[in-house]
């Protein structure tokens, strides 16, 4: 017989140790999510069901992760497990300098602590929560140019992560010594998980290039983006992925990363760059605020494991698996017809909740009542991506974001088929009753990323 195709989606892997869920009622939810001000991040996770609120250091690791664990070396300068982190990250992402941190958002601050500051201007493609309260806490100016289908749920653009290069380079004719560097997201979280194409990447090279500027990736979703490069750019069909990222990678010249994202690790990140001279400063603060550039906030046994998930990341059967069954998810909420964001991202479907509940305007929030329903209803615990998170301005006026969606973003080799069948009829049940769902009003909230503890009541 003939090699075929098999339409069943199967975990490329084997479970053998599980975590027991707690069962919840749905009026015992209700009054969980009232105690914690109707905020998703205010929940116990025993008292959620299907935890998709993140996909950041949610994941499952692997028993060889766990081996290397056992191999961590704790030893403060030099240990064995920075060594093989670092040749880790270099057969991927050949940067000069490397500064482990305890996370993303570290790598962020240390960056834009350094170049940023009052009357400094960062275009990206589109920031991200994290990114973007780092570059304005520096007094720094966040710029999203996002190409326009960026902002079109609908559209079926294969790169709607793309940058607007002609926009990149406008911006930059006019404020160039401004900026002093130019980052885009890979994959662009905020957009609904989109990739960036290498054709993008190259041209937004040249334009930085043009004006004298260093280009630097937020990487964290890497795999995912070069496994769309692969399956939708031209060319690259039968390149490998681990390649696909090195030829990312050799287009800039640093990256932030969190390594709670495709590398696999429940904690981690780091910094890279070739700048010498920035490298000395970044170390500099790196060292005040992380530890000894070579454990950077990680115990020897994260960086370790980091080490070894980076080399399942790139993996095809799992890269496979793991954009295959999101797009299950996407596919079955498109069919019931549910708006979602085309075509589907790596990480997460993101919900329309403007077009879902038309009823509420942007300022009652329609991305958070959606997700508190879904909570309610079935303990589906989401994340809402739209005014709740970016419609603060810093001028302090409130203003609705590009869109309003919410986010349900799967960790990876956590959940079953099975699970996600149960999340497909919890959204599919809310969605029929959206116009009984009420609107929000905020009654507390911080002065920067308000989503994580601002405080809500029904309008």
């Amino acid at each position: 017989m003939r090699d075929i195709t098999y339409s069943t989606i199967i975990e490329p892997f084997r479970i053998h140790s599980v975590e027991p869920m707690r069962m919840t009622s749905r009026s015992e939810r209700a009054e969980r999510l009232a105690e914690a001000g109707r905020n998703l991040f205010g929940l116990h996770v025993d008292d959620v069901l299907i935890d998709l609120l993140t996909d950041s250091g949610t994941g499952a690791m692997s028993n060889e992760q766990w081996a290397a664990i056992q191999r961590g070396n704790e030893g403060y300068a030099g240990a064995p497990s920075w060594y093989r982190f670092r040749d880790s990250v270099r057969e991927l992402f050949p940067f000069e300098h490397l500064l482990p941190t305890h996370q993303g958002r570290a790598a962020e601050k240390i960056l834009f602590g350094v170049v940023g500051g009052p009357g400094k201007v960062v275009p990206n493609n589109t920031h991200f929560d994290t990114t973007r309260a780092n570059v304005e806490f520096s007094g720094a100016e966040a710029v999203d140019l996002v190409i326009p289908e960026g902002h079109e749920p609908r559209n079926r653009h294969p790169f709607k992560g793309n940058l607007d290069v002609a926009a990149l380079d406008q911006l930059l004719a006019s404020r160039a010594p401004d900026v002093p560097l130019v980052m885009v997201t890979i994959t662009n979280n905020s957009g609904g998980g989109q990739p960036v194409s290498l054709a993008n990447l190259r041209a937004t090279r040249e334009v930085c290039d043009k004006y004298g500027k260093p280009l630097f990736l937020d990487a964290c979703r890497f795999a995912e983006n070069a496994w769309f490069i692969k399956t939708r750019e031209e060319g690259y069909a039968d390149k490998p992925v681990a390649d696909i990222v090195r030829e990312l990678a050799a287009l800039a010249d640093g990256m932030t990363m969190s390594a709670k994202k495709d590398p696999l690790g429940n904690i981690g990140g780091w910094l890279a760059m070739n700048d010498d001279a920035l490298a000395e400063e970044c170390r500099t603060m790196g060292i005040l605020t992380e530890g000894f550039p070579t454990y950077g906030g990680l115990a020897g046994r994260d960086l370790d494991a980091i080490a070894v998930g980076l080399r399942e990341a790139v993996d095809e059967d799992y890269l496979r698996y793991r954009i295959r069954s999101t797009s299950y998810l996407g596919e079955a909420l498109e069919k019931a017809g549910v708006p979602v964001v085309v075509p589907f991202g790596g990480h997460a479907i993101f919900i329309d909740a403007r077009e879902l509940l038309p009823h509420l305007p942007p300022l009652q929030y329609p991305g958070h009542a959606l997700a508190c329903a879904l909570y309610v209803e079935g303990g589906v615990r989401s994340c809402e991506i739209g005014t709740v998170m970016f419609g603060m301005g810093t001028d302090g006026v409130e203003r609705p974001a590009p869109m309003d969606l919410v986010r349900l973003a799967i960790p990876r080799r956590t959940y079953t088929q099975s699970h996600i069948d149960y999340t497909i009829e919890v959204v599919t049940h809310v969605a029929k009753h959206a116009e009984e769902i009420g609107g929000l009003r905020m009654v507390t909230q911080p002065k920067r990323l308000r989503h994580f503890t601002a405080t809500f009541e029904p309008v």
